[in-house]
């Protein structure tokens, strides 16, 4: 066995399944796939500690002005492309992905995997509920 074909038997043992994605009419979006709104998010109690973490999580991930500038560049399309955002800032692709990651791990925006492409959305009962939290301060 030669060391070529263990490289490519080891990069094709690491590779995920494929994931679909919903099909959109345009090639420059890619449709981010229904949010589960849940009513808990929506109603629950925007006093105590676990509102004030909620709203601090959320604090933490708008913290940066590039994340600022990703969330309005998304709620002016439904959803975009990674390299799309990327296009629009001047940073590294890995910079905005970092900053893509954070505002997944918040819950402020969903992302839908097609291939090696990467479609974002926001996600709007986490917006709400993040206003709710800031209203009751």
């Amino acid at each position: 066995m030669s060391l070529g074909s263990a490289l490519v038997n080891r990069r094709l043992t690491m590779t995920e399944p494929t994931r679909t994605a919903p099909a959109c009419d345009s090639d420059e979006t890619v449709c981010c796939p229904p949010e589960g709104q849940t009513v808990e998010l929506i109603t629950a109690s925007a006093d105590g500690p676990p509102a004030d973490e909620e709203l601090a999580a959320f604090a933490k991930a708008i913290a940066h002005p590039t994340r600022v500038r990703i969330l309005r560049m998304l709620a002016r399309k439904e959803a975009r492309m990674c390299s799309h955002i990327v296009d629009e800032l001047p940073l590294a692709q890995s910079t905005v992905s970092e900053h893509l990651r954070i505002l997944r791990s918040a819950g402020l925006v969903q992302a839908n995997e097609q291939g090696p492409r990467v479609g974002y959305c926001i996600v709007p009962s986490a917006l709400q509920r993040l206003k709710a939290l800031l209203e009751a301060v």
